[in-house]
């Protein structure tokens, strides 16, 4: 009789079938690179046509004589950690359709850059991720 019951209890459970969309995959995650010297603070690619909403993660590379952090102001306001002098450093960023200003923070006012986000990009869905 358990047996039974235990099989009736299966079949039961298969008929309250949920519908689940197959939602399709976010846009892969951008790579930017970051430049930061005494002159100039510079985002490659910066253009909307090139970067489009979604993840981005950015490689910093500060070049100035002082440590500092590269800042994202706009849609989204992020900062990442301090880089030291002539070292490297990175962030990640849900970037948000939009304009930014982009600095070494509130030292930066000459070294000050734009970029630009379009609008969202494109689902990764069918295509190959690699690590």
């Amino acid at each position: 009789m358990p047996i039974a019951a235990l099989g009736v209890a299966v079949a039961v459970s298969a008929c309250g079938e949920d519908d689940f969309e197959n939602n399709p995959r976010p846009p892969a995650a951008i790579e930017l690179s970051a430049l930061i010297n005494d002159r100039e603070v510079k985002v490659s690619p910066s253009t909307a046509s090139a970067v489009g909403a979604g993840l981005a993660t950015l490689t910093i590379s500060n070049q100035s004589a002082d440590p500092t952090a590269l800042v994202l102001e706009g849609p989204t306001d992020e900062a990442s950690d301090e880089i030291p002098a002539g070292g490297t450093g990175s962030m990640q960023v849900e970037l948000e359709e939009g304009d930014y200003i982009v600095s070494a923070g509130d030292e930066s006012d000459p070294r000050e850059s734009t970029l630009e986000v379009g609008p969202e990009r494109e689902s990764s869905q069918n295509e190959l991720l690699l690590p």
